[in-house]
């Protein structure tokens, strides 16, 4: 057991809330590895929702699934259809988060979020109190990144006495890119839009900084993908830069695209389709963004995504009073057994491998950053049990 954490006696009983591709893996996984007396699926599709439940237990080979049809946006309602539940995820777009935080601390439920909204994570952070209080865990940004890269990057940095410097690059890509976009959307197009907009946290010479999108261009060499670009985006760091001032001098994290993305999503940027101030257009008012997204959605959308997940940590510091370099890489692909992608994967099962800890009273209580809830060696072990292939190498310098 995690020290602070709590023995539970309970069988845990599971909610994932968004029946979308990110929340089904994550419930997957929950019914492969969490011992659930129960696990319920909640959206307010229903018609998605029997269709996720379907497949799930198809795929599990039981009736463990079930569902309920509720709107997370109506607290009222979430509140009666988690009646029993221990352990929740939450698997809608960030806005929702905070309601479903007070729902969360109201009943003594352990949360975890796949957040991506650093503004937003700090503030439910602030409920740390609350959340010792109600003796749970709420940990947000859970996810690919911020999530699986924030707990490599703990890890690497867990392999060398002083680490300095964490670099990491990021992605999820289509293995086989088609003009013009090179791109197909594997989650929730307002969270890549969330990403594309404003400023990331960095550390630079020990100070956290604000970076803008955009900016940080560079072609990097990923195999067994080729060569592609990276660029910085916003929230893929979650409050990491503050946890970490003090102990590295520089902390950065980059997004990974096929070339020729970065020119047009710029360009898409710069005219001010990302904003989300209104403007007038002949007698309406319209939201760039609404814009942006009814005409880009339908173009970078698929059923099925044949994708890759790319994540990559370099750590620098010293071992045994000698430079060090610590190289990390996870490399995941669509799974054809399964029908998942490697972006729910990564994304779905780092959320699950926490809610389970957590229902295992192996995480303390508290609202605690991602970065400090669980060793990084913890979640890497996790992760191989579930065929994540992840590769590590340590280099010392005399």
């Amino acid at each position: 057991m995690i020290p602070g954490g709590k023995e539970k006696r309970m069988m845990p009983c599971y909610a994932v809330i968004g029946a979308g591709r990110q929340g089904i893996a994550a419930a997957y996984d929950l019914a492969k590895f969490g011992k659930p007396d129960g696990l319920i699926l909640i959206d307010k599709n229903t018609e998605i929702l029997r269709e996720a439940t379907d497949h799930l237990n198809s795929l599990l080979g039981s009736s463990l699934v079930s569902y309920s049809t509720a709107d997370a946006s109506n607290i009222s309602q979430l509140t009666h259809t988690l009646k029993g539940v221990t352990t929740l995820i939450s698997a809608v777009p960030y806005t929702l988060n905070l309601g479903i935080t007070d729902v969360a601390l109201a009943k003594g439920i352990n949360m975890f979020d796949m957040g991506g909204n650093t503004y937003i994570v700090q503030q439910q952070l602030q409920r740390d109190k609350e959340a010792k209080d109600s003796d749970i865990t709420l940990v947000p940004d859970c996810g690919m990144g911020p999530g699986m890269n924030i707990s490599l990057a703990t890890y690497a940095m867990s392999l060398i006495d002083s680490p300095t410097e964490v670099y990491i690059w990021d992605g999820g890509l289509p293995q086989q890119p088609t003009p013009p976009w090179n791109y197909l959307l594997s989650f929730n197009i307002g969270g890549l839009t969330n990403e594309y907009h404003g400023h990331a946290y960095f550390l630079r010479q020990g100070t956290v900084v604000k970076v803008p999108c955009f900016t940080g261009y560079e072609k990097i060499d990923f195999p067994p993908v080729g060569r592609l670009e990276a660029f910085v985006t916003s929230g893929g760091l979650s409050t990491m830069p503050w946890t970490f001032q003090g102990i590295l001098t520089t902390l950065e994290n980059k997004t990974l695209r096929y070339p020729g993305h970065w020119a047009s999503f710029k360009a898409f940027a710069d005219l001010g389709l990302l904003s989300l101030t209104p403007i007038t257009v002949g007698k309406n008012q319209i939201v760039p963004r609404d814009l942006f997204h009814a005409l880009l959605e339908p173009k970078i959308i698929q059923p099925i995504i044949h994708d890759i997940a790319l994540i990559r940590i370099n750590c620098r510091g010293a071992k045994n009073e000698n430079p060090a370099l610590v190289n990390i890489e996870l490399i995941d692909s669509y799974n054809h057994q399964t029908g998942f992608m490697a972006m729910q994967r990564v994304t779905g099962w780092h959320a699950s491998i926490l809610a389970i800890l957590a229902a295992q009273g192996k995480l303390p209580p508290g609202a605690i950053p991602v970065e400090s809830v669980a060793p990084g060696v913890t979640i890497v072990n996790e992760a191989r049990k579930r065929g994540f292939i992840i590769h590590e190498e340590v280099k010392t310098y005399l």
